[in-house]
């Protein structure tokens, strides 16, 4: 018994190991958002790991600023720097891990064919460019700053387009997707999500290195959401 005290004790004298790396600086990112960024199991927490870089970075500028609206996220990045989040943003950027099967639909086949036709082709009629013309052919994203739309949940896809259309989500000006958003009919939300969240990620997952121009030959849109990330500077806060 002496010994195991004293074992105890010995133990209990040694400090804590505290690694200092950026995977042990963001538990608090993945407490939320899954081990390794790859999502929480209950849809609401959406995938980090493999976002491009800017669009991280921006994401949470823009929680920190209110122009998206979380308190547990606004609270968690409000004292850090922009050379941090931008640190932060790099690093779940980088983390190439595989993405889960989607999840089966039950939306009927015309309604599926309606999103097939949003997502890759757009509404010329109604000024409804296609999810692809920004956010890449094979909607994975565009480096730097537009995010992937395929290995989403429903739901969050769904929230979102809800957030833009209500206001709740917000960019700086010109704000494309607010726009978009609220040309969208219900119906369009729901078979763009339907589509969007029953597709299987391509054999490359990753975000293209450019968007596709424009179908129509019209200018492609400039986009608020999206300006040049701040330079790479690893500081801490």
């Amino acid at each position: 018994m002496g010994s195991l005290l004293g074992d105890l004790a010995s133990a209990q004298a040694q400090p804590l190991h505290f690694e200092d790396s950026m995977a042990q600086r963001t538990m608090a990112c993945t407490a939320c958002h899954g081990r390794e960024g790859r999502a929480a199991s209950d849809g609401y927490y959406p995938r980090i790991a493999g976002k491009p870089a800017g669009y991280l970075y921006h994401q949470l500028l823009n929680f920190r600023d209110n122009r998206r609206h979380y308190g547990l996220m606004t609270q968690m990045v409000d004292p850090l720097s922009d050379a941090y989040l931008m640190e932060i943003a790099q690093y779940f950027s980088a983390l190439d891990l595989p993405y889960p099967p989607p999840q089966p639909t039950a939306a009927p086949a015309a309604v599926l064919q309606r999103g097939q036709q949003l997502a890759l082709h757009g509404d010329a009629a109604r000024g409804l460019p296609a999810c692809a013309q920004c956010h890449g052919a094979k909607l994975t994203g565009v480096a730097p700053n537009t995010p992937g739309l395929l290995g989403l949940p429903r739901d969050y896809l769904n929230a979102q387009l809800g957030a833009w259309r209500a206001g709740a989500r917000r960019a700086h000006a010109p704000d494309c997707m607010a726009d978009i958003a609220r040309k969208l009919s219900p119906e369009d939300v729901f078979a763009a999500t339907s589509w969007l969240a029953a597709q299987a990620l391509p054999a490359d997952p990753h975000p293209a290195k450019a968007a596709l121009a424009s179908a129509t030959g019209a200018a492609d849109m400039v986009c608020g959401s999206a300006p040049p990330p701040t330079p790479n500077v690893a500081a801490r806060p």
